[in-house]
């Protein structure tokens, strides 16, 4: 039996078919005015393998020349990110188990050979909120940790429609996606993964 460290959630199915095609209907909206971009890492600008975008009130981004950041506006077109869909929100209320509202949620695309490194989501001020995190399309193998980056870890797969929170204990803890498996969802349009991930950003006033 898999066991997660204290603060990790895995909610397998919990977008059924349904909510899934809507919620890509959805994101396809926001793609459609705030296009994906290549995100380069800082220092190097070693371009990552994801591609993503954001909606919400900020959205985070790098490149190499500023770092991780949040900011208001998308890194290409400059114009503002779109709201996050209502569709979104409803998933946040229905799992984070926080007061606090979502300010961000980053979009990652993920094609075959995409990976994403172990990291901590550390950029936001705010760590009493969780981290939800939606799969749609491909399966992929999931990797967390604990908060150093030499800790155990434990992978498990994701399938589309799974939820994860990365939360209490855990909010800063090391993940990564360490695989895609092409071919085992036939949501998309085409092969690959979109990781949806809420986060809120700033305390309350």
């Amino acid at each position: 039996m898999l066991v997660l460290p204290k603060g990790i959630r895995h909610i397998p199915g919990f977008l059924d078919r349904d909510r899934q095609e809507a919620l890509v209907d959805e994101i396809r909206k926001v793609v459609a005015i705030s296009p994906l971009f290549i995100p380069a890492m800082p220092r190097t600008g070693k371009e990552m393998s994801v591609r993503m975008t954001n909606c919400g009130s900020l959205g985070w981004v790098t490149d190499q020349a500023r770092g991780y950041r949040y900011q208001p506006t998308h890194p290409v077109t400059g114009e503002p990110w779109q709201p996050i869909p209502p569709m979104l929100i409803d998933i946040w209320n229905e799992v984070s188990g926080s007061s606090l509202q979502p300010e961000a949620c980053m979009i990652n695309y993920y094609d075959a050979d995409a990976r994403m490194s172990l990291h901590q989501d550390r950029d936001e001020r705010e760590f009493s909120a969780p981290v939800v995190s939606i799969s749609l399309g491909d399966a992929c193998l999931f990797r967390v940790g604990g908060l150093k980056r030499e800790d155990r870890t434990v992978s498990f797969r994701l399938e589309s429609g799974d939820a994860v929170v990365i939360g209490g204990d855990s909010r800063l803890a090391f993940h990564g996606v360490d695989k895609i498996y092409p071919g085992t969802s036939a949501l998309l349009k085409r092969e690959g993964r979109i990781n949806l991930t809420l986060r809120r950003v700033n305390p309350a006033n």
